[in-house]
């Protein structure tokens, strides 16, 4: 059973960075897609950027592009997003998934596991 738990959320400051972490547990995730999302209250849930855990290939939503880096770390499998330059509304509970099928689209139903989610809060 595949397992993913994110953490690392809080409050910070505007320009300030915070690292997220989804450790990922139950299957053997070399094939796999890992993407992270988020929502904020009264809205969709947004792709924010995706790695796929085979060669470390990303990419990133243009809201998140140079702010944003995804990494992952195959001994641990965990997977990071780095978030740098942060802004008020980048504030949003933040979820990673995964993907069987290597791909890791943009949308949410590409993704067949997701976490809990970890609220992230950016004051101004």
């Amino acid at each position: 059973q595949v397992q993913l738990v994110e953490s690392g959320g809080g409050l910070v400051q505007a320009g300030g960075s915070l690292r997220l972490s989804c450790a990922a547990s139950g299957r053997t995730f070399s094939s796999y897609a890992m993407g992270w999302f988020r929502q904020a209250p009264g809205k969709e849930r947004d792709f924010v950027g995706r790695i796929t855990w085979s060669d470390g290939n990303t990419y990133y939503a243009d809201s998140v592009s140079g702010r944003f880096t995804i990494s992952r770390d195959n001994a641990k499998n965990t997977v990071y997003l780095q978030m740098n330059s942060l802004k008020p509304e980048d504030t949003a509970v933040y979820y990673c998934a995964a993907d069987p099928t290597g791909w890791g689209g943009f949308m949410s139903g590409s993704y067949d596991y997701w976490g809990q989610g970890t609220q992230v809060t950016v004051s101004s």
